[in-house]
């Protein structure tokens, strides 16, 4: 089995094929060896020239080699010996890649750096490819990444067929071979050692970038991890985490300044402050040691928790990845012992969906939190906080739109924040907050806060649901 990589010249670009052997740490001239343990990998060059130039990574398998000191009753001699393994691309050919070309497939170059971050006009030829699924399988795990394909069929039916594969576009080195080092044991669908969650790790690491956008992704996860369920889920729960955490990141700095621009607003009357100073006081008057703070985001609230001792546990939850990672490091969780580490804890999870984490605790706080739930999904909210977490104790704050009109400078009817998908007069707050206390078994008590005007009441208000 083998692969050949060729580069050809762009000539509006000031390289030479040839550049090629830079790029692969290999030099044109000599042929190199290396020992896999299941053959041995050759690297030549058959044709080298300004205009093209092309490696070939040649692997020798050595049949004995492969079921040496195994058990020979497991599949018996002759499944040992007759069968396509050392005839088809595989797993043993993208090990060989990565023991040849390691260097190439992270990207260094120490000779042609720039050459390495740009990309070429490259062609790989995999020959034979034995492909589960057909033309239709490469065709899909290879096109979504921008190459074109050419795949002659040698033998099989369109189950599993042998081809000779052929893939062409201008992309960085290190991608062409991070994807051929993936997806040719996934066109396979075999792998030839043990897999566990290490695999999982290399896996991400050779898709990075690329991975997570791929339409395939659960089918090249379910079979690079041999269809073991538990590995392949947990490694398509990350790559989606990655997501998360990309769009997260693609939005903090809009996040930041909205509320930045929300702070700027009520600073003059220390709301912010007022808010979250109120509802820690509210919470050690009441008893409480168990609090489950929903919405968490920057741990402003649990930072002032945390410094009174009569708070045993205390779990901040919220849905964006990006949040806690910034409330892990203002309450410096990185840094903290087994001590605060059992007692404060963050979690990632949705606020209206019922959670058994949820169970157990003696209040629950949602500080300027609802106003950014869409108003139809307020009722799985309070079936998941009220209903099935059942604190004796709800804590909710959200802003007064009727003080909106002494804000200096705030256009009539815009919300204070952007990503607000309302805000509540006084008595919208009361006809959303009292039903739920009745069909939940709770007692309900909504007060202002901050300064009270005659007319628009105070800036914000609270309700403290309590249990009965």
């Amino acid at each position: 089995m083998q692969i050949e990589i060729t580069l050809r010249q762009d000539k509006t670009k000031s390289y030479s094929a040839t550049d090629l052997g830079f790029l692969l740490h290999k030099h044109p001239a000599h042929m190199h060896e290396r020992d896999t343990g299941a053959g041995k990998a050759i690297i030549f060059y058959p044709c080298v020239s300004e205009d093209k130039t092309t490696s070939v990574l040649y692997l020798d398998i050595d049949p004995v080699a492969l079921v040496r000191g195994k058990n020979q009753q497991s599949d018996g001699l002759l499944a040992q010996y007759v069968n396509d393994r050392p005839y088809v691309a595989n797993s043993f050919l993208s090990v060989a890649l990565g023991r040849s070309f390691g260097q190439s497939m992270s990207g260094k170059s120490k000779e042609r750096q720039e050459l390495a971050d740009t990309e070429l006009p490259f062609e790989a030829k995999v020959t034979p490819v034995g492909a589960a699924g057909g033309l239709d399988t490469i065709k899909s795990l290879f096109e979504p990444l921008g190459y074109n394909v050419e795949a002659e069929q040698l033998a099989g039916d369109e189950r599993r067929g042998i081809f000779e594969l052929k893939i062409s576009g201008t992309v960085l080195l290190r991608d062409l071979l991070n994807h051929l080092y993936v997806l040719v044991p996934v066109l396979d669908n075999a792998k030839h050692y043990w897999i566990d969650r290490e695999e999982i790790e290399k896996l991400l690491a050779k898709g990075e970038g690329w991975l997570k956008d791929h339409p395939a992704k659960e089918l090249i996860a379910k079979r690079a991890l041999k269809h073991r369920r538990g590995l392949a889920f947990e490694a398509l729960q990350r790559l989606a985490d990655a997501d998360v955490r990309d769009e997260a990141d693609s939005e903090q700095q809009t996040e930041a300044k909205n509320t930045e621009q929300e702070a700027d607003l009520e600073k003059p009357i220390r709301l912010h402050d007022l808010r979250l100073d109120t509802v820690a006081s509210l919470l050690k008057d009441k008893g409480v040691n168990s609090v489950l703070d929903l919405g968490c985001g920057e741990g402003k609230l649990l930072k002032r928790l945390v410094k009174e001792r009569s708070f045993s546990r205390l779990v901040g939850v919220d849905p964006s990845v990006a949040s806690l990672e910034r409330a892990s490091s203002k309450l410096h969780l990185d840094n903290a012992g087994d001590a605060l580490r059992k007692r404060l804890q963050l979690q990632m999870g949705s606020l209206t969906y019922a959670d058994r984490r949820w169970h157990g605790f003696d209040a629950a706080t949602l500080v300027e939190v609802i106003e950014h739930i869409d108003p139809p999904r307020l009722q799985s909210l309070a079936l998941s906080l009220f209903g099935d977490a059942a604190p004796r104790y709800v804590v909710i704050t959200t802003p007064n739109i009727e003080y909106n009109a002494l804000f200096e400078g705030m256009e009539p009817g815009k919300l204070r924040h952007s990503d607000h998908r309302f805000e509540w007069t006084r008595k919208e707050f009361e006809d959303w907050c009292q039903p739920v206390a009745n069909d939940h078994g709770y007692t309900v008590e909504i007060l202002p806060l901050g300064p009270i005007d005659e007319t628009h009441g105070a800036p914000s208000q609270m309700a403290v649901f309590e249990r009965i």
